[in-house]
C-alpha cells in the first residue's frame, strides 16, 4: 500500500504535485506567483523543488510563497546532486535549503541521485540523523534505478528509516519505470511522483509546430528525446486531442498519473497560460480505451525477464 503524505497540519498530499524547476530561471518572479497561486487554486498542496535548482533561487522564490499556507503544503527538496551524497554534503545543502526557504521542517528530503562513490550507509545515517533532530519529515530517493532503490531501502531500515518517495522520469515517451520502478514503489509503499510528464514540452505538440522550449536550449534534453518513435508520438498525440476536444499536454498528463499504481505527475512550466493545460489533468477522466490508445503510440517497453512464456 502506498504511504500517504500529510503536511504539518494532517492536509494529505494531492494528485499530482507543482515542481519549481523553473522558479528564478526561466519563470520570473511574477509568472512563478502566479504558477504557485494558480496551483494552489487547483487544489495542490504538494510542491517540488531542489538544492540545486537555479542557484538557489527557486527555494528562496518557494520559501516566500509557501508563508500564509505553509501549515496545509507539503515541501519537498532533494540534497546532493552537485558534491556528491556524503554525509557532510547531505547535512550542509540541507541546511542550506531550510534557510533558504526560511522554514524550520523540510517535509519530504530526497537524495537526488544515486551516488556509486559513497557508501550509503553514510547518507542514511545522515538523514537518520535530520529525521531525529525533527528536520525532515519523509525521505525521498531521485533518479534511483529499481535495484538502487531496494537497496537503498535495506539500508534506510537499519537507521529505522523508511523511503516514503522515489522520483523517477516518466512519461507517455520515456516508459522505463513501468518495468521495475513503479511496481517496486507500489509494494514497497513508496508514492511515486515521477517528472517530466511532458517529456521536456515534446508531448505538448510545440516543436512540431516550430515552437521553442528545452528540446531546443538545452542539449541533454535535446539527446534525451533525439529519437524517431519519439517525434511520431508527439506529432500523434495533438490529432488525437483534437479530436477528443482537449489539449495535448492535458492528455500526456493525465496519462502519466493513469497507470495502474497511481504515481503523482510532477508537473511544472514557464507561466501560468502554459501551466493551464496541465493543471486540466487533475480533472481528466482517462477511459481505459484512451489510455491504451497513447500507449499504443510508441514501443513497451521490454519486461524485466526473458522468460517471454511466463508473460
Amino acid at each position: 500500500m502506498t504511504h500517504i503524505l500529510t503536511s504539518l497540519d494532517g492536509t494529505p498530499a494531492s494528485r499530482f504535485a507543482f515542481g519549481t524547476m523553473q522558479f528564478g530561471g526561466r519563470a520570473d518572479t511574477a509568472a512563478s506567483q502566479d504558477m504557485f497561486d494558480a496551483s494552489l487554486a487547483a487544489g495542490i498542496t504538494h510542491f517540488d523543488t531542489a538544492h540545486v535548482y537555479t542557484d538557489g533561487a527557486s527555494e528562496t522564490m518557494l520559501g516566500q510563497m509557501i508563508k500564509p499556507h505553509r501549515a496545509r503544503l507539503i515541501i519537498a527538496t532533494k540534497a546532493a546532486y552537485a558534491g556528491g551524497a556524503s554525509a557532510q554534503n547531505i547535512l550542509d545543502s540541507a541546511d542550506t535549503s531550510r534557510k533558504r526557504m526560511d522554514i524550520d521542517v523540510i517535509d519530504a528530503l530526497y537524495l537526488h541521485r544515486f551516488d556509486p562513490d559513497i557508501d550509503m550507509h553514510q547518507s542514511f545515517e545522515a538523514l537518520a540523523k535530520l529525521r531525529d533532530q525533527g528536520i525532515i519529515r519523509y525521505v525521498g530517493i531521485s533518479n534511483f534505478a529499481a535495484w538502487q532503490a531496494v537497496k537503498a531501502l535495506c539500508i534506510a531500515a537499519t537507521f529505522d528509516l523508511k523511503i516514503s518517495l522515489i522520483q523517477p522520469m516518466y512519461n507517455l515517451v520515456k516508459r522505463q519505470a513501468e518495468v521495475e520502478i513503479l511496481p517496486m514503489a507500489s509494494d514497497m509503499g513508496m508514492l511515486c511522483a515521477p517528472y517530466s510528464p511532458l517529456g521536456g514540452g515534446l508531448l505538448t505538440g510545440k516543436y512540431a509546430a516550430g515552437g521553442n522550449g528545452r528540446l531546443t536550449e538545452d542539449a541533454r534534453y535535446a539527446a534525451r528525446y533525439d529519437f524517431d518513435f519519439m517525434r511520431r508520438a508527439a506529432e500523434q498525440l495533438p490529432q488525437i486531442a483534437a479530436e477528443l476536444g482537449t489539449h495535448p499536454a492535458t492528455l500526456a498528463v493525465a496519462w502519466a498519473g493513469a497507470h495502474a499504481t497511481r504515481p503523482t505527475p510532477i508537473i511544472s512550466a514557464r507561466s501560468a497560460a502554459q501551466l493551464a493545460p496541465s493543471l486540466a489533468a487533475i480533472d481528466y477522466e482517462m477511459s481505459p480505451a484512451v489510455y491504451a490508445r497513447l500507449a499504443a503510440l510508441v514501443p513497451a517497453p521490454p519486461p524485466s525477464t526473458d522468460r517471454t512464456e511466463e508473460q
